[in-house]
């Protein structure tokens, strides 16, 4: 009888496990999202992004208009944000960066980002607007860093508004 107690009382005394301020930098992504071009008002896509597991992940399911559908898992480990993208076209990206002067920066390297053979590497900066929205600015470059050239510039708006 005692050794069924002694995991449940052990669970109960360890504290949660993502509680820092840290796991908490990128929450105001969470949320429901229309989301359109940076400066334009056509929604392209719907993003359901949300907190998970014990506040410990947060995770991004992006559904667009046209294209190709994927989704993303985050979370603050070993002092760095970390981001897995997936999607429908079979890519697996992994991304890693941190919080800097208010914003979420994630930097990765994706193969094959521009066709076969054309890979680059791929910096995201996500800011929060004082209306709520969240802009994704993601910038490429082909020459290990000199140079960066936009390749996508997203406004998320929340969607129950």
């Amino acid at each position: 009888m005692f050794t069924a107690i002694l995991p449940v009382l052990l669970q109960a005394a360890q504290p949660a496990a993502c509680t820092a301020p840290e796991h908490r930098q990128f929450d105001f992504w969470v949320g429901r999202w229309s989301v359109t071009p940076t400066g334009k008002m056509n929604v392209v896509a719907e993003s359901l992004i949300e907190k998970l597991y014990g506040g410990c992940v947060i995770r991004e399911n992006w559904m667009p208009l046209t294209g190709t559908p994927g989704g993303s898992l985050n979370n603050f480990i070993d002092g760095r944000w970390h981001q897995t993208w997936v999607d429908s076209a079979n890519s697996r990206v992994e991304f890693s960066g941190g919080f800097v002067d208010g914003r979420m920066v994630l930097l990765g390297y994706w193969k094959g980002v521009n066709g076969p053979g054309k890979d680059a590497l791929i910096r995201m900066t996500y800011t929060q607007g004082s209306d709520g929205s969240v802009r994704q600015h993601g910038e490429q470059s082909t020459d290990h860093g000199h140079s960066w050239s936009t390749s996508f510039d997203f406004t998320y708006r929340p969607k129950d508004r």
